[in-house]
């Protein structure tokens, strides 16, 4: 949970800052937002080369390389600032992708130290690290981004690095459980065996559309609400508490999903977050922006959540790391997809269109899970 929270607080920092930056270092306006359009690309063609890594020399090291190279990010991007070098910037905000990719398996590195009947509340508290992460990140930027003067924002990054820095003894304490000889060296089912099961691709398939139209709908609502007339300190808020819609349930999901199970917690998690877009289609005064933004943050925490405990049924301890990566590549491949169309979608269909195709893929999901409960409820009749 440490660990989350000092990782967790640098993507806020690069997604606040990145395009501000962006505006005074690029030549061209339209390149602006390339900065975290470059940390989203970097952590999705991550996640398979960490997965790799992990599996080579353990979630330990790979956690740690990973942190040092997270400083040397932050180091780049504000040398990037300080010379007025838009290509050095972005070098440093994509370089910090690898880290991201790093974070977001801590929820997987919690789950296999404990035994199967623990592993979603393991995963759940991992995630109340992002709800501290949500508020160290911007409270580092606005203490830092004026702190060396002239170079307006270079302050910030170091604070990124300091955050990475802060984050390697917190990993050194890291314990995870020794693997035999045999899960070390045996490599188990091919990946294509494993990516045909039901449990796998229900699971890829409800954490790929919780976090993607999460990832769209969020990016879209501060434009659509400053287009609507509200204003920035309005959008912000609403950001602010979609984010703590986001991790608060954190502390009681993994609860919910002990007594409910994983697929009923995530198919509450998906229709939770077409009730958000239900409730952006009903009007565009501020309580529906911010309702909608808060259903769709806790709509987020239940569907993901449960998509993840819902992964860890397909994959043997051997198997971990690749199906692990394998699904990671997907998800934040798929943010990362949605964060470069929705501004697109948003400006060329506008907020409706933007909420009305949710619907479709949330259908296609629930129908998915609702299968794979027929199918376990079959499988557990008793034969004859």
């Amino acid at each position: 949970m440490a660990a989350q929270a000092l990782g967790g607080a640098s993507p806020p920092i690069i997604i606040s800052l990145g395009g501000i930056v962006g505006q005074m270092l690029a030549d061209d306006a339209s390149l602006a937002t390339l900065p975290v359009s470059l940390y989203n690309l970097g952590l999705a063609l991550s996640t398979l080369p960490a997965a790799w890594l992990m599996r080579r020399i353990g979630r330990r090291n790979a956690y740690l390389l990973a942190a040092v190279l997270a400083a040397l990010a932050g180091l780049i991007a504000a040398l990037g600032i300080t010379r007025a070098d838009f290509l050095t910037f972005c070098v440093g905000t994509a370089l910090a992708g690898f880290y991201g990719a790093c974070v977001q398996s801590y929820r997987f590195a919690a789950a296999d130290a404990v035994d199967e009947s623990r592993r979603s509340i393991a995963i759940s508290r991992v995630m109340i690290g992002g709800l501290i992460a949500a508020i160290i990140g911007p409270q580092v930027v606005i203490w830092t981004r004026d702190s060396l003067g002239a170079i307006p924002f270079a302050g910030s990054f170091l604070g990124q690095a300091g955050l990475a820095l802060l984050a390697v003894p917190v990993l050194m304490l890291l314990r995870i459980p020794r693997e035999t000889r045999t899960q070390t060296h045996a490599t188990g089912r091919p990946l294509a065996t494993i990516a045909r099961t039901p449990v796998f691709i229900v699971a890829v398939v409800a954490g790929v559309v919780s976090y993607g139209l999460m990832s769209f709908i969020m990016t879209a609502a501060p434009m659509a609400m400053v287009g609507c007339g509200h204003t920035i300190g309005e959008a912000a808020l609403g950001i602010q508490w979609h984010v703590l819609a986001m991790f608060g349930p954190s502390f009681f999901t993994g609860h919910l999903i002990a007594r409910f199970g994983k697929i009923n917690v995530t198919a509450a998690g998906l229709i939770l977050i077409a009730l958000a877009g239900a409730l952006n289609l009903a009007g565009l005064e501020l309580l529906h922006f911010w309702g909608g933004l808060i259903l769709l943050g806790v709509g987020w925490n239940f569907g993901f959540i449960g998509a993840t405990a819902l992964l860890t049924e397909s994959y043997r301890p051997e198997e971990r790391n690749k199906v692990q990566g394998l699904n990671d590549f997907l998800v934040f491949g798929t943010v990362a997809a949605a964060s470069f169309s929705s501004g697109h979608l948003l400006n060329t269909g506008g907020w409706e269109t933007v909420n009305t195709l949710m619907f479709p893929l949330i259908g296609v999901v629930l129908v998915l899970l609702a299968g794979l409960a027929a199918l376990r409820r079959r499988q557990a009749a008793p034969q004859g």
